[in-house]
């Protein structure tokens, strides 16, 4: 999967999404707490985790189509239309901003991916449906003989 993120700054400024759609840095809305888990000493005094929330509705750029299928897709993770992600797997505060921003621009992603093409229904071959009714009729012929004493 290709990253469309910079990696010189992960933790700051807009969030490239896809190609062509960007969420605007003043879009994101951060909020930083005390994570659990081991960490030592520093576990009890630094905020490490980190809550990335965006309104997606709202993001400019969206076409119609694509916020219909981002209303559909996220609708059950949207609270007041707020969509947000949790990252508190790392020690540092840093390391779980860029985290939550590269799971936050992964959800989007996968959200506004276009649906897979629809299932042409094809016909059996005519040779496939002989080669089943064949098969049929041997497996039927050998329980039929089964079934007879001489």
């Amino acid at each position: 999967m290709p990253s469309y993120a910079s990696r010189s700054d992960d933790a700051a400024g807009d969030l490239p999404v896809t190609g062509a759609l960007v969420v605007p840095a003043a879009d994101l809305r951060w909020r930083f707490s005390r994570s659990s888990g081991p960490g030592g000493q520093g576990v009890n005094t630094a905020d490490s985790r980190v809550e990335l929330s965006v309104a997606p509705l709202s993001i400019p750029g969206l076409r119609d189509a694509q916020r219909a299928r981002l209303t559909e897709r996220l609708g059950s993770r949207l609270v007041d239309g707020v969509l947000t992600v949790v990252a508190s797997e790392h020690r540092q505060q840093l390391r779980n901003r860029q985290a939550a921003r590269e799971r936050l621009a992964a959800v989007l992603r996968a959200a506004l991916a276009p649906p897979p093409p629809a299932r042409r229904r094809t016909k059996p071959t005519r040779g496939s449906q002989e080669r089943r009714i064949t098969a049929k009729k041997q497996r039927g012929e050998l329980k039929r003989r089964r079934t007879t004493w001489d």
